[in-house]
Parts: structure tokens; sequence; C-alpha cells
């Protein structure tokens, strides 16, 4: 059953980190583009007490297409959507004599996706812009997969996510900067406890501006009102009560002023009912300014 845990909150990590937006606005009929990949293997998990513990080695993996898209110089609209993912499990061999006890699965399919809308208080050009968004969390993904039930490419839940943004860009000697902070909640269903959501983010570029090196750190902490009592998961089919703070590192570099190649790494350092091993994602971007 911690199978189900651990995956749930691999794919909401993933979700953060690809939608994670500064409060600046995309102006009017530009945008941001990117298809990546992002995949972990693990074979140690936080427990629902903080611990790890060993699992049968698991893989996850997404393919996904994300956008922003300015409809005004206020007002972005975002898509990311999982168009193909994967996640397996290797067979259970027995330690006694090496026998294969529980042979391994896959599956495959479409991810849960995420529609939002970011409104920018503040006009272009602002010092500190502050923003607004609404995030709707669609399950399209398989919930229940595999022989046993045991293999998801999604939580089977519709949630809303509404986060508050702050940042400012700035220059650092002859480098441009940024800063930005993000605070959310997230309204979960289906029996899923609600959530608290924090984010730190920062960056500077180097190479003529066309490297830009980024950090992260996301956090989420859940507010226990679940159908599942608080300190008991064993009972729940999905992972409730997950908790986690993950640091992450970007590196996205402009071949042409408009295209680009991005790289990244991010992994809870603690956490709860989540995978004790980083993530890795590479994609490709095109930014029309």
């Amino acid at each position: 059953m911690y199978q189900r845990f651990l995956f749930l909150l691999l794919f909401l990590s993933l979700t953060m980190s690809l939608s994670a937006q500064g409060p600046w606005a995309q102006p009017q009929g530009k945008g941001f583009y990117k298809l990546s990949e992002w995949w972990t293997r693990f074979d140690e998990h936080f427990t629902s007490q903080g611990k790890t513990d060993p699992n049968l080695t698991t893989g996850v993996y997404n393919t996904t297409i994300y956008a922003e898209y300015g409809v005004s110089d206020r007002l972005t609209a975002i898509v990311n959507f999982p168009f193909f993912s994967r996640n397996t499990m290797n067979n259970l061999i027995s330690e006694v004599n090496g026998e294969t006890l529980v042979p391994g699965e896959a599956i495959n399919g479409f991810g849960d996706a995420e529609i939002a809308a970011k409104y920018t208080f503040t006009p272009q050009g602002a010092k500190v812009p502050i923003a607004i968004s609404l995030t709707l969390g669609l399950p399209l993904g398989e919930d229940a997969g595999g022989t046993q039930g045991n293999l998801q490419l999604g939580d089977g839940e519709f949630n809303q996510l509404i986060q508050g943004h702050i940042g400012s860009s700035f220059r650092l000697g002859n480098s441009n900067a940024y800063w930005a902070v993000l605070l959310g909640i997230n309204n979960r269903t289906q029996g899923f406890s609600d959530e608290f959501r924090w984010g730190l983010e920062g960056g500077i570029n180097f190479a003529a501006e066309k490297l830009w090196l980024i950090g992260r750190v996301r956090a989420v902490h859940s507010f226990f009102n679940g159908e599942t009592a608080a300190g008991n998961t064993s009972t729940s089919i999905f992972a409730n009560n997950i908790e986690f703070i993950s640091p992450g590192l970007e590196l996205n570099y402009y071949l042409t002023p408009k295209l680009g190649v991005s790289a990244g790494v991010a992994g809870a350092i603690t956490g709860r009912l989540v995978a004790a091993s980083p993530g890795y994602t590479f994609g490709v971007f095109l930014d029309v300014k």
C-alpha cells in the first residue's frame, strides 16, 4: 500500500516543480512553452513517522507539456499536462532462495493535469509585483492500476489550489537576478487532507544572460483534516497527511534568444510518506517574449 503513498507524493512534487511561477505575468499574446521529462527511481522512503525504510525498487517517469500564455498584460493562463506517464515496480525476489515471489509490473497513460489562471495586480515592469493564482487539479491519471491495484498515474481527486505570489528582479553586480515567494492553500477532495504550501525561489544569470541558475525550496504541510485520522495512514488507499520540504536546483540555457534547454534536480530532505531519493528533469523550452 505504501507504493500508492509514494507515487502520489512524487507526482505532487513534479507538478509543484513544473507549475512553479513567480508573480510576473506573461505579456499579452506572448508565452512560455516547455516539453520536459521527469523521472526518479527509489528503494527507500520516509515513513509516516519521518524515518527511512527500504521498499521495492520503484520508478516513475513523466513526459510533460507546460505552457504559459498572456491573455492580457495581467492575466496569464497556464496548462501543465503529463501526456505520457509510466509507473514501474521491480520483481520481488526472495532473499532465501533468489526466486521471484511477485513479478514486476508497469502501467502507462496520462498523468493528472493542471489548468491555472494567474492575475498580477501590479502593472508590467513593477518593482515588486504581486499576484494570485488558482490551479485546478484534473484527475486524468489511473489511480489503481496493476494486478494488485498499487500502480498509479494520478491520485483520483479534484483539488483547488489558491496561491499568493510576490517577488522582485534586481541587478547583482553585472548580472540580472530575482527572488520570489509563494504561499498557498490546497483544498483536496475524496477524503484527502487539505494542505498549506510555501515556496522560496531565487535566480541569477551568467554568460551574457544566456544561462540562468535557479534555486528553489518547496514545502507541503497537512492540516490533518481528511477522513484518515492524523497519524493513521495504513487504512487509506491514497496518501493522506503527506508532508515534505524539498530543495531543488535548475539550470536554463538559451541556445537562441527564444529557444533553450533546462535540467534540474530536487528531492525531499525531510518528510512523511515520500521517496528518499531525488527526482531529475530535462527539457527544451520556447520563450516567446
